[in-house]
């Protein structure tokens, strides 16, 4: 039979071999609080909570939450490929990530080009018009949302509040988002 040391030494190897690597820091981040309503012909939705937002390169985690801390759902985003668990624990993967977060909650959410509006700028690999207020984006049109940046911080001028207007269709609710920054991250 090996000696203590010997058994001690495996077993630190074996639990070492098994352990997974931590996450990354995230390059941007993002905290504060939502509310959210959705508008159709014959009803109306609306929540409100918390959300956290990290960015690390093309990869993005959304996770929202009620006011309580009860998930509403956790949005996993990377190039090609999403996911979307709801506060049920139901898991939708596929290429869209607006798409699966209206299977998910039964409305859209505008989440393709978050990493960007946040930042107070359109996302460049897509069609958008702004409309400016002196040197900084006041409005961005994109993806058939409405961004309006109501605040920003000082110092860093990035955006602290932000207002996401979808109009409905003959098919979708129309969808109104206000998001406040509690903190945001303040790196380019």
């Amino acid at each position: 039979m090996p000696p203590l040391r010997a058994w001690v030494a495996m077993l630190v190897i074996a639990l070492g071999a098994c352990a997974s690597t931590p996450p990354s820091a995230p390059e941007r981040s993002y905290a504060g609080r939502f509310s959210a309503m959705a508008v159709s012909a014959d009803r109306r939705d609306s929540v409100s909570g918390r959300f956290l937002i990290e960015i690390r390169g093309q990869q993005q985690l959304i996770e929202l939450a009620t006011p309580v801390g009860t998930t509403l759902a956790r949005i996993e985003i990377e190039p090609g490929h999403a996911k979307v668990t709801d506060g049920k624990l139901l898991g939708f993967s596929g290429p869209d990530a607006d798409e699966l977060v209206e299977q998910a909650l039964g409305w859209r959410l505008p989440v393709a080009g978050l990493s960007h509006w946040l930042d107070g700028r359109p996302d460049p690999a897509r069609d958008a018009s702004v409309s400016r207020d002196g040197e900084h984006i006041s409005e961005i049109r994109q993806d058939g949302w409405i961004i309006r940046i109501t605040e920003v911080s000082v110092p860093g001028q990035k955006p602290r509040r932000i207002q996401f207007d979808r109009a409905g269709t003959a098919v979708e609710p129309g969808v109104s988002v206000r998001l406040l920054i509690d903190s945001p991250d303040q790196s380019p």
